[in-house]
């Protein structure tokens, strides 16, 4: 294993931060949302789906389309694909990514709240993984694919670690049947193509044990942040399910392609869960944890370790940002919480 690099100092940029937010924004489970919050974040997201693109990525036709392509442009640096290697600034850039969402959410298109999160453990652990409410057609984001023999096979699919890993438990795999998103055109994808398909989804029992509430207690008794991280985001040297991936592959479909996967709306809810999950274990103890970070910056075995003044792209969608500033989610520069 290579040096951890712990850093639990804090500047006086990021304590600066933390005094400018005084009222964070308050990110909630799906299923605590009424009816109308969960209709006003449905139509948000819809919204940006029918707003012109900025026009940085080719391919990309629509607001929405400028995220899914962004995440597809960096999802080699910030990635590991096909379990091949571990980034130290998967968890940073996806807690900045999803901020970048939100923001555009309530600034373009007048949804008032925060990014909620989907709890999965809560439904695999009752059974009802399929009967989860982030799943209902008219509340939710729409349910599995349509059944058909091919199911979409991404990136996150080349799992042969695992030996639970299941490809032919998958149920659907073809277009979304209902919801708010099963008509719409997506432009980006799959995977590192560019080309108009249907939101795909492919429901994978074996992808369960990922996303446990055992396995998630497992994860946040990790420490220090290098064994957490890699229990959160997989150790190609270690078989067996990470969360991360856990969450992808039991949705399946477009949520299964490690390049294309915010497709799929619930690509947020979703890692608004590995943020909670993240700050829960940052927040155990604030001082030693907060501002821990570690692992290798690229795929390449001489990489150099994420420090905090890593920067973090965010290629055609906002202003670079460095690792401090998005360690603390109560400091300034994000300003949120977890309920």
């Amino acid at each position: 294993m290579k040096p951890l690099s712990l850093l639990v100092t804090l500047s006086a940029v990021t304590l600066a931060y933390s005094q400018q937010c005084t009222q964070p924004r308050q990110r909630q489970e799906w299923r605590t949302l009424n009816d109308d919050q969960k209709h006003a974040y449905l139509d948000a997201v819809v919204c940006l789906q029918n707003l012109t693109s900025n026009g940085y990525h080719d391919g990309a036709k629509s607001r929405f389309d400028d995220f899914v392509a962004t995440h597809q442009t960096l999802t080699d640096e910030v990635h590991k694909v096909v379990r091949s290697h571990e980034q130290g600034q998967f968890l940073a850039w996806h807690r900045y990514f999803m901020k970048v969402w939100e923001d555009a959410l309530r600034s373009e298109c007048g949804w008032r709240g925060s990014l909620p999160y989907w709890n999965w453990s809560i439904d695999v652990d009752i059974g009802e993984f399929d009967k989860s409410p982030v799943f209902d057609p008219n509340t939710g984001f729409g349910g599995n694919g349509a059944d058909q023999a091919q199911k979409t096979a991404g990136p996150f699919n080349n799992l042969t670690s695992l030996p639970d890993w299941d490809p032919q438990a998958q149920t659907g795999g073809g277009c979304v049947r209902d919801g708010p998103f099963a008509h719409y055109t997506l432009n980006i994808g799959p995977g590192t193509l560019k080309r108009e398909h249907c939101l795909t989804r492919a429901f994978n029992p074996s992808a369960f044990s990922g996303i446990t509430g055992q396995h998630v207690n497992n994860t946040l008794a990790q420490y220090p942040f290098e064994l957490f991280r890699l229990k959160l985001e997989g150790d190609r040297h270690t078989p067996g399910w990470d969360t991360h991936d856990g969450g992808h592959l039991a949705v399946g479909g477009d949520m299964s392609n490690v390049y294309s996967s915010p497709n799929d709306a619930l690509f947020y809810a979703h890692h608004a869960m590995l943020d909670s999950i993240w700050t829960q274990w940052q927040n155990v103890n604030s001082t030693d944890r907060m501002y821990q970070i570690s692992g290798p910056s690229s795929v390449d075995d001489d990489a150099k370790q994420v420090t905090l003044d890593f920067v973090l792209p965010m290629t055609g969608l906002g202003d670079d940002a460095p690792v401090r500033n998005v360690m603390d989610i109560k400091g300034g520069f994000l300003c949120y919480i977890y309920v």
